[in-house]
């Protein structure tokens, strides 16, 4: 026997199981502990996550929900990672975990939200279409391990906000696609992620997909996944994606921002600075996509704000930098890459940021030591004061032109001048190993045409047409769902980790 975490209509309780049960008898046990609370002795769940919940009793639900003798488990539907289990299903067929959290509807009828366009929502079930016993398409809101280790087959180690890996030998070093993330806390670093999806309305996790997102657009960008929230009173149809840390327990309100320039290095792709084969990798939006280590793409970005050598764009880009060979349309959009650095020299990067930006505003900074504040001046004046306010600022008055104290008449030509924007060395990368460092080499592009794998069910041949790992056999009579990547039945551990092709570049 173990435990299960039920949420019914907002509230949790906790369910004994055995693996050996049918869903059918799950929901008899549910129901028969719903019926059992006191409506008196309810006492409401504070938290939603599963470290916080997994100890709760029976009676831990409110009076809203405590008492419901009258529900039948044939009224209710158990959803788990995003499949309506069927009744005759046993729980040790779906990979259920001592405090896995599984989601119970009343079954009700999908309606579309008001006034909404028929064409825009063309692929969901139109009004009064009943909810599909079968549907098997999957969701990621929920987390299913509390005590989840590192993916995959390496060991991961956080240095200074960067991810070392220790790979192991033998054919377990095999590498899959994951999705990286930054886990600002506990782990401050770089580490792999789990997609997650919830209604766009609500924000609740009861949510099924009506199609497998394809790309990093499907998942980045509104209004591109549709489905159907089961929420009662809630018709929201709109899916929207996030991402978690996948290296231990989370609440439902954790979010980790999506790198979606780090991949796995499963073309074993050199670094273009140290020449070696690390995992994961950093991959320039270049069109050749230049290849570097965590480790040297960290080097690069502290020899470039050592030198204040990054570039501000435009608002969509921020303080970025391109790839390190010189690449046109390479800059890095997502300023969270940058957290390789570290929290120190993180914050040093967004000081510098927000420098340049004032600067290029025709800002000026306090050239008096230890200050630095950023400074508006009037337009046209030459005398500037750094007036002290809020705790910032330290009264010192200087010259616009030659930043020392004020003075009238000319400024005195300086022969040691502070060089604000830096011009220190150059990174250099070696034009030969940049030309082998490249994600789309030919030699990369031979590892992956193949386009074709056999069914592990039935071994009938089934050709990948798109962007999904989701695969269901072609063959009528076997219509096995399986992952392209791990050739194995698709479970809620592939659809988080490579739902899509996460290697693939962002659009």
């Amino acid at each position: 026997m173990f435990e299960v975490l039920v949420k019914f209509e907002g509230e949790s309780l906790t369910v004994s199981v055995d693996a050996s049960w049918t869903v059918d008898r799950l929901k008899i046990e549910f129901t028969r502990c719903l019926a059992a609370v006191p409506a008196a002795a309810a006492v409401p769940v504070v938290g939603d996550s599963a470290e916080s919940t997994a100890s709760a009793t029976t009676g831990s639900m409110t009076s809203a929900t405590a008492g419901v003798g009258a529900l039948d488990h044939s009224e209710v539907q158990v959803i788990f990672c995003g499949k309506n289990l069927s009744d005759g299903m046993k729980l040790q067929d779906c990979e259920l975990q001592e405090t896995s959290t599984l989601f119970v509807t009343r079954r009700r009828r999908f309606t579309l939200e008001p006034n909404c366009s028929k064409e825009r929502y063309a692929n969901i079930p139109t009004q009064g279409a009943a909810l599909d016993e079968t549907y098997t398409s999957l969701q990621t809101h929920l987390d299913l391990e509390p005590h989840i280790k590192p993916l995959g087959n390496a060991n991961y180690a956080t240095e200074g906000g960067r991810l070392a890996t220790a790979q192991q030998s033998g054919d377990a070093t095999r590498k899959t696609p994951k999705l990286y993330v930054y886990c600002k806390t506990p782990c401050q670093s770089v580490q792999p992620g789990k997609l997650r999806v919830c209604c766009s309305t609500c924000k609740g996790g009861i949510f099924i997909v009506q199609q497998d997102p394809t790309c990093w657009d499907d998942v980045l960008k509104p209004y591109r996944i549709f489905g159907r929230c089961q929420t009662e009173g809630c018709s929201g149809t709109i899916a929207e994606f996030y991402f978690k840390c996948g290296s231990h327990p989370t609440a439902d309100n954790d979010r980790a921002a999506a790198l979606y320039l780090i991949k796995s290095n499963t073309r074993d792709v050199v670094c273009l600075t140290c020449g070696d084969i690390h995992d994961p990798v950093l991959v320039f939006p270049c069109a050749g996509g230049h290849t570097i280590c965590l480790d040297c793409f960290a080097s690069y970005c502290q020899v470039r704000l050592d030198d204040r050598q990054f570039v501000l764009a435009d608002e969509e880009f921020g303080y970025t930098l391109p790839c390190p060979v010189g690449c046109p349309a390479s800059l890095i959009k997502e300023n969270h890459h940058f957290r390789v650095l570290g929290s120190e020299q993180y914050a040093r990067y967004q000081r510098f940021g927000a420098e340049e930006c004032l600067l290029q505003n025709d800002g000026v900074l306090c050239p008096s030591p230890g200050c630095g504040a950023g400074l508006l001046p009037d337009f046209g004046s030459r005398r500037v004061e750094c007036v002290q306010q809020a705790g910032q600022g330290c009264g010192f008055v200087f010259c616009r032109q030659c930043r020392n104290a004020y003075h009238s008449g000319d400024c005195e030509t300086s022969a040691t001048q502070t060089v604000i924007d830096g011009g220190g060395g150059a990174y250099a990368v070696s034009s030969e190993r940049a030309a082998q460092a490249l994600w789309e080499h030919d030699q990369s592009k031979e590892t992956i045409r193949q386009l074709t794998k056999q069914c592990p069910n039935c071994k009938a041949p089934t050709e990948k047409n798109g962007g999904c790992m989701h695969m269901i056999c072609p063959i009528q009579q076997c219509k096995f769902e399986w992952c392209w990547v791990c050739s194995i039945e698709w479970n809620h551990q592939c659809m988080a980790d490579h739902w899509f092709d996460v290697n693939l570049p962002l659009v």
